[in-house]
């Protein structure tokens, strides 16, 4: 019992430690240039220790891929920001003019939108675990979205979850609300990946 519990504490203990460096190497970027590094930088080393490497440096890791990924993340962070200003934009707009968001003339819009979050929830998993072009990582993470229907809906569904009880108990999401919320996406994709790649594998 004791054995559990120490584990269990070590990984709370983690969860916190990465949520804390990509505050502040968010902050460090004046936000707009540090998001999207610090994002890769803390799903590169989740998915470090899902793949059993648990005992690796944090903070020397987080830094490392924060450096290497810096430059290449950010200028993916240019077409998210500017897919996301079109889509707000877009909310405002009909919000302005309809007064509703919840109509039949905002369903194309609604349903972009969460095709939108639905490839964003695969986005960085792939990102960090194939070494591939930004638009092979985007067409990556919309074609592993397609053909893993429930590692999605198991993944918004934990996503969901999570954000309930976050919004239950909102200490909680300043203590490991993105780093847990990375871990939940990387496990899911990381599962479909390999998935996948076994599929592809002749018999």
């Amino acid at each position: 019992m004791s054995r559990t519990l120490y584990s269990m504490m070590e990984w709370i203990t983690r969860f916190a430690y990465i949520n804390v460096l990509w505050i502040v190497f968010t902050l460090a970027g004046a936000v707009l240039l540090g998001l999207f590094p610090a994002t890769a930088a803390m799903f590169s080393v989740i998915r470090r220790w899902l793949m059993g490497d648990t005992d690796l440096p944090v903070f020397t890791t987080f830094w490392k891929y924060y450096k290497i990924e810096f430059l290449k993340s950010n200028q993916l962070g240019i077409v998210i920001y500017l897919l996301s200003s079109i889509f707000v934009f877009n909310l405002f707009f009909l919000h302005a003019n309809i007064g509703e968001l919840f109509t039949w003339t905002s369903a194309p819009l609604l349903a972009g939108l969460l095709l939108f979050l639905m490839i964003l929830s695969y986005l960085f998993p792939a990102y960090v675990h194939f070494d591939l072009s930004l638009f092979k990582t985007a067409k990556n993470a919309f074609l592993t979205m397609l053909v893993s229907p429930g590692h999605t809906l198991l993944m918004l569904i934990s996503l969901g979850a999570f954000y309930t009880l976050v919004s239950a108990v909102p200490a909680l999401g300043f203590i490991f609300g993105v780093s847990y919320s990375g871990f939940i996406m990387m496990w899911f994709a990381h599962h479909a990946f390999n998935r996948i790649q076994e599929k592809q594998q002749p018999q």
